[in-house]
C-alpha cells in the first residue's frame, strides 16, 4: 500500500516484462537501419516536421535525425554515436549486433537462464573475441588502405564516386599526417552547388572563397609573414548615442584627419614589424586599403572566426585585436599564397607548414553536397586511422564468421550456463553476414552456412561476394575493414547489451499536462473575477 502511494504518478514495468519490452525496442531500432548495411544497402528518406528532406545511407544519421523516445533505444543510439565519433564507421553494425545479442538473450531468459549469467557470458565472449582478432590482422600497404576506405564507403554513393572520395580521403590524410598522427580537423570543406559529384576536388593548403581587397595587390607571393587581426582597419563608430557640437568650420576636418592618422599609424606599425599579409575578421577602410596596397601588404577582409582559427594554427600566428599594437611575436609564417578560379568562384589558397588541405564539395543539389561531405568525413576518419595504424581485417563477413567459429570451440571449455551465453553472442556476431546477404537479395541463412563451410575448408579470409552470393577470398578482392572499427563495434554493442540486460525495473513518470503561460494567465484572471 505504501509503495502504491509513493509511485502513484509513475507507470512501472518490472521483471521479465521490462526485459521483453526493452528487447522489443532494440529490435525495432535495428530494423530501422538494418537495410542500410553493406554495399547493397538501401537509402532512407527522412522528412522533418517542416517538410525538409534528407536522403542518406548512414545509419547514425538516420538514428540521430529520427525522433526516438524509448530510453533503451536512446542507449543504443548513444553507442552508435560513440562508434561514429571514435571510428567514423560501423554505426549500423553496432546497432544490429546489439539488438541480436538482446534477442538471443531473451530466448535464454525464457529457458530459465538468469540475465546476470548471460551478462557474464557476454563479457567473456567479448574479451575472447578482442584477443582473437590478433590472429586475423593484415599489415596493410597503401593500395589496401585505399581499398579499405572504399569498403567503408560502399553503398553510400555510386561506385565511381566512392572510388573518387576514397582517393581524396587518402590524399588528405597523407597531407595532414605529422609525427605519426593525423588530425581530421585540419581539412576544411567548402560547399559549391552546381556540377557533378565527381567535380569534387582536393586542394593542398587552406582555401577560402575570398579575393584580395585591392587590385594592385599581388595575388601570388611568398614566403612571408602574416598577421591575423580579430577586428578590422576601420574608422571607429561610437558605441553610444552621441552628438558632436561643431563650433568652427575646421573642427570637422580636424576630427577626420585624426581618424585618418590613426588608421595610417596602424598601417605604419604593420610595415615596421615586417608584415607581408594581413587577414581581418572585419572590414578595411578605403584609405587604409590604399595605404596597404602602396606598402605591398596583401590583405583579405571579413574572414569568419573559425577560418581565422585555422589560419592561426596553420601559420603559427597570434590573433590580435588591434593592428597598431601588434608586435613581431604576433606574426606567423606562410610558404606561398595564390588565387585560383574554381567553379566560377575565386579562391584564396594559402600554403603554410601546417595548412592541411581543403575539399571543394560539388553536387547538383544541397542534399547531394551534404551527403558528399558526410561520406568524405567518414572516409577521412578511416584514412587517418589506417595511416596511424595500418592494420586491417578481412571484410564481407569473414571476420565475424571466423570469430563465431572460434567462440563456439571456446564455449565447449566453459562450464556452466555462461556457455549458452557465449554461443548466443557468437550467433549475434554472425547476424552481420546474414544482413549483408539479405540486403544483396540472397537468403541470409543459406549464405551464412556456405560461408561457414568455406571457412572450414579454405581458411579465415573467405568472405561473401555480394555480386554472385558465393564465398570468395577477400584479400585478392580488396575487401577489408579497419581493426579499430571492428574492435569498437564489438565493445560498444556488448556494453550496451549488458547494460540493458541488467535493467529489471522501468519507472515511467507520468507528465502533467502543460498549460501555456498565456492560458494560465487567462485562467487566473477568471478566478479573480
Amino acid at each position: 500500500m505504501a509503495e502504491e502511494t509513493i509511485l502513484e504518478s509513475t507507470q512501472r514495468t518490472s521483471g521479465r516484462e521490462a526485459l521483453r519490452k526493452n528487447v522489443q525496442a532494440a529490435i525495432a531500432l535495428a530494423g530501422a537501419v538494418r537495410s542500410t548495411l553493406g554495399p547493397k544497402g538501401l537509402d532512407k528518406l527522412l522528412v522533418d516536421d517542416q517538410g525538409r528532406t534528407l536522403v542518406t545511407n548512414d545509419g547514425v544519421t538516420v538514428l540521430e535525425t529520427a525522433r526516438v523516445e524509448h530510453p533503451v533505444a536512446k542507449m543504443i543510439i548513444s553507442a552508435s554515436s560513440t562508434q561514429d565519433r571514435v571510428a567514423r564507421d560501423g554505426t549500423t553494425t553496432t546497432v544490429v549486433i546489439c539488438a541480436e545479442m538482446l534477442r538471443n538473450a531473451w530466448q535464454l531468459v525464457r529457458q530459465g537462464v538468469h540475465p546476470a549469467t548471460i551478462a557474464r557470458g557476454f563479457a567473456q565472449a567479448e574479451q575472447f573475441s578482442l584477443d582473437a582478432l590478433g590472429e586475423l590482422v593484415i599489415e596493410a600497404n597503401v593500395e589496401q588502405i585505399q581499398a579499405a576506405i572504399e569498403t567503408s564507403l560502399a553503398g553510400k554513393l555510386d561506385q565511381a564516386m566512392e572510388k573518387h572520395l576514397a582517393k581524396l580521403s587518402l590524399e588528405a590524410g597523407e597531407l595532414i599526417l605529422s609525427n605519426g598522427r593525423a588530425d581530421p580537423t585540419r581539412v576544411k570543406v567548402i560547399k559549391q552547388s552546381g556540377g557533378s559529384m565527381l567535380d569534387t576536388t582536393l586542394i593542398t593548403g587552406l582555401a577560402l572563397a575570398k579575393s584580395r581587397i585591392h587590385p594592385e595587390m599581388k595575388e601570388r607571393g611568398g614566403p612571408g609573414s602574416i598577421l591575423i587581426l580579430d577586428g578590422g582597419l576601420e574608422r571607429r563608430q561610437p558605441h553610444l548615442d552621441t552628438k558632436l557640437n561643431i563650433t568652427s568650420a575646421g573642427m570637422l576636418d580636424a576630427f577626420r584627419k585624426a581618424e585618418s592618422k590613426s588608421l595610417l599609424s596602424q598601417v605604419d606599425n604593420l610595415v615596421e614589424i615586417g608584415c607581408n599579409m594581413l587577414v581581418c575578421k572585419e572590414g578595411v577602410d578605403e584609405e587604409a586599403r590604399q595605404a596597404l596596397a602602396n606598402h605591398g601588404i596583401l590583405t583579405y577582409r571579413r574572414v569568419e572566426k573559425k577560418d581565422l582559427d585555422l589560419l592561426s594554427r596553420s601559420c603559427g600566428a597570434n590573433l590580435v585585436p588591434d593592428a597598431g599594437r601588434a608586435t613581431k611575436q604576433d606574426l606567423g609564417a606562410f610558404i606561398k599564397t595564390r588565387e585560383e578560379l574554381r567553379g566560377g568562384i575565386n579562391h584564396w589558397i594559402l600554403d603554410a607548414e601546417d595548412s592541411g588541405a581543403t575539399l571543394i564539395a560539388r553536387g547538383s543539389t544541397d542534399g547531394v553536397i551534404d551527403e558528399v561531405e558526410r561520406c568524405f568525413a567518414d572516409g577521412l576518419g578511416v584514412a587517418c586511422q589506417l595511416l596511424e595504424e595500418p592494420v586491417l581485417l578481412p571484410g564481407a563477413g569473414a571476420t565475424q564468421v571466423a570469430l563465431g567459429r572460434r567462440l563456439r570451440r571456446h564455449a565447449e571449455s566453459v562450464p556452466g550456463r555462461e556457455q549458452m551465453a557465449i554461443e548466443a553472442w557468437a550467433d549475434a556476431l554472425e547476424s552481420i553476414p546474414r544482413a549483408l546477404a539479405t540486403n544483396a537479395g540472397y537468403d541470409g541463412i543459406d549464405s551464412l552456412l556456405k560461408l561457414t563451410a568455406a571457412h572450414s575448408l579454405e581458411g579465415d579470409f573467405i568472405g561473401l561476394d555480394l555480386i554472385d552470393g558465393e564465398p570468395k577470398d577477400t584479400i585478392s578482392r580488396g575487401v577489408f575493414e579497419p581493426l579499430k572499427i571492428t574492435k569498437q563495434a564489438i565493445s560498444g554493442a556488448t556494453e550496451a547489451a549488458i547494460s540493458i540486460l541488467r535493467i529489471d525495473d522501468v519507472l515511467w513518470a507520468q507528465m502533467d499536462a502543460q498549460v501555456p503561460d498565456e492560458a494560465q494567465e487567462m485562467l487566473q484572471g477568471f478566478g479573480a473575477e
